[in-house]
Formats: structure tokens, sequence, C-alpha cells
């Protein structure tokens, strides 16, 4: 079966990010234990909740607050936790358009409204994208369907509202539960090692995705 639809991550396999950064920052402001509150790997339950769109910035916030124990103004919030994103390099952003001509490509991201507004700022400023769907056919933001990965919800709902065909489909992720819970579904999955490879070594220099990572 040929592959029709490419469905990307977006932290990590386009845009290029780091945990650390903000735990790093948040300790800078006297939270020393960030990285047991926050880690690539367990969250708390607040930081799911503003990933699904449960609560808005300002409870989040405060909700860090909390956990912290530390009188932070919400500047200082929003610039520790944005401290781990950071860049799209130009080779992937050429890569992207590209591809939006060869494939229905999607975006699938577990993502929160405070990244959001910090991406597209960047994303904005240094390729002029103003929205995802400059390039992607639509971006389904986790924060915005009320769902995650590697939850097979997640990506039920893009197979329904994309109305495509998981044979027919790609999916990419860092996340190697994400790339399980895609399989789940049907969905041809690949996990990128990102301290290994990148989305570039997935495609040949035309574009086109290349047999060996989809074909068993």
């Amino acid at each position: 079966m040929a592959i029709r639809n490419i469905v990307f991550d977006f932290g990590g396999v386009i845009l290029n990010i780091d945990h650390k950064l903000s735990i790093n920052c948040f300790k800078i402001l006297g939270v020393k234990n960030f990285d047991s509150i926050f880690s690539a790997v367990r969250q708390d339950k607040v930081f799911d909740n503003l990933e699904k769109g449960i609560i808005a910035e300002e409870e989040f916030r405060d909700k860090i607050r909390e956990l912290t124990g530390k009188n932070l103004s919400n500047i200082k919030i929003d610039h520790a936790w944005n401290a781990m994103l950071l860049n799209l390099p130009k080779e992937r952003y050429d890569l992207l358009r590209k591809l939006k001509y060869k494939y229905r490509i999607f975006l699938l991201s577990n993502t929160n409204i405070i990244h959001y507004q910090s991406y597209m700022d960047y994303l904005d400023r240094s390729y002029g994208m103003k929205q995802f769907e400059d390039i992607f056919e639509k971006a389904f933001l986790s924060f915005n369907i009320g769902k995650r990965k590697p939850n097979k919800e997640a990506f039920f709902h893009v197979i329904d509202e994309a109305d495509i065909k998981p044979e027919e489909t790609f999916f990419i992720d860092d996340t190697p539960e994400h790339v399980e819970g895609a399989r789940l579904t049907g969905i041809n999955s690949y996990w990128l090692n990102v301290k290994e490879s990148s989305i570039l070594d997935l495609f040949d220099d035309y574009g086109v995705l290349r047999k060996e990572f989809y074909l068993a």
C-alpha cells in the first residue's frame, strides 16, 4: 500500500527542544525540585491538564506557584516554561514545504497554549509562518482536541477528522510510547531517535519517503 499521508510530531521531530533547559531555568528561580515535578518521561497531572486544555494559562501558573512554593511572576514562569523551545532548522522547514506537494501532511502534537504562543511567534519571525496550516493540511494540537498521545483516541481523532486510511499513513515521533500508540490503530509508525538522525534522513532528495522506513 502506498503512503499518501504523513503525520508529524512537532517538538523534537520538527522543532528542536531540550527539557533540561526549563528545569535549569526553574532552578535558577529557586525551584530546586522542579525536575521531580516535571520531566520528559513523567509529568505531574497539571501538565497533562494544560496539554489537554482542561485548565487555562492562569490556573496553570497558579498551580506552579503552589507546587513550587514560590511566588513567581507570570512572566518568569512563562520564560522558564518556554526555555525548552529551541529552533527549527531551515533544512527541515524547506523539506516540509517540499512534502506538502507530494503528500497530505498533518501535525499531531502534545502541546499547550503557552508553548504554542511562544513557538508561533518564533515561526512567524523566522519564516513568516503565521499558522501551521501555512504548511500542514491540518494541525491537531492536544490542547485544542482535548486528547493526548499515546492514547489511541488521539490517533483515531486524526484518522476521522482528516478522513485518512491508517494503512496509507506514516507517523513520525521521537517518543517510543507514542509510536506504539499509533501502531495500535493500524498506522505505519516510526520512532525517530533524534540523537542519531533527523527527518531529513527519512526522505530522498525529491522529498519522497524512503521505502525502507515503512516496508517490512
